[in-house]
């Protein structure tokens, strides 16, 4: 038996936040959008946003399942066919393209190496835990900076200059405008990264 995580007291923070903020909940805890971001099943993470317990499995299978999420998600966004992407696996992970074919389809389970591999090949942000943690750990993973995010600061008050102020001063635009964010096109995300910058490199040169 697994040992609990602090997914339910994440979660009770977070319904907490949500009705003291007049925030809608399926909005900021969508189903589709936290298992596309876990790769776990949405039924899964609808299962334990509501308290329930998710089925059964062994680490073998959520690296399975998780992998075949992962390269289903690569294929969809990149426009590649699997051949293309068990290539792309094959050449810098040093592997046959028929082994990495069979991993990324969720029919074998990879060496721990090959595992250490695609972490770096997929950019996952978590490192092999992403692959292997239990379905409550994995939500709780990414909840918690979700919960940072709509938690006021509680602490020390430092100096700092207009635009800071600003900025901290409207919490819950600018949690719904980074949610939005979240799955805005690379184009759009270099126009946003440079209008901060400039907004950012205006506050310093005031407070200079």
């Amino acid at each position: 038996m697994e040992p609990p995580t602090q997914l339910p007291e994440t979660l009770r923070r977070l319904y907490a936040l949500i009705e003291e903020q007049g925030l809608k909940r399926s909005e900021i805890l969508n189903p589709q959008e936290l298992a596309a971001r876990t790769f776990l099943p949405e039924d899964t993470v609808h299962t334990l946003l509501e308290g329930g317990i998710p089925p059964a499995d062994t680490v073998n299978d959520r690296v399975r399942a998780r992998i075949k999420a992962m390269a289903d998600d690569y294929l969809t966004r990149t426009g590649k066919r699997m051949s293309g992407l068990a290539s792309s696996i094959s050449r810098q992970l040093g592997v046959s393209a028929f082994w990495a074919r069979q991993v990324c389809t969720g029919d074998k389970v990879p060496s721990v190496e090959l595992l250490h591999g695609l972490v770096g090949f997929f950019k996952v942000e978590g490192g092999e835990a992403v692959f292997t943690a239990g379905a409550p750990e994995a939500l709780n993973r990414v909840l918690l900076p979700l919960l940072a995010e709509l938690e006021p600061s509680r602490g020390p008050e430092t100096s700092a200059g207009p635009l800071a102020v600003a900025w901290s001063g409207h919490d819950d635009v600018r949690g719904i405008a980074l949610r939005q964010a979240r799955n805005l096109p690379p184009e759009r995300w270099n126009v946003l990264n440079a209008t901060l910058k400039a907004l950012l490199d205006l506050d310093d040169k005031g407070n200079q």
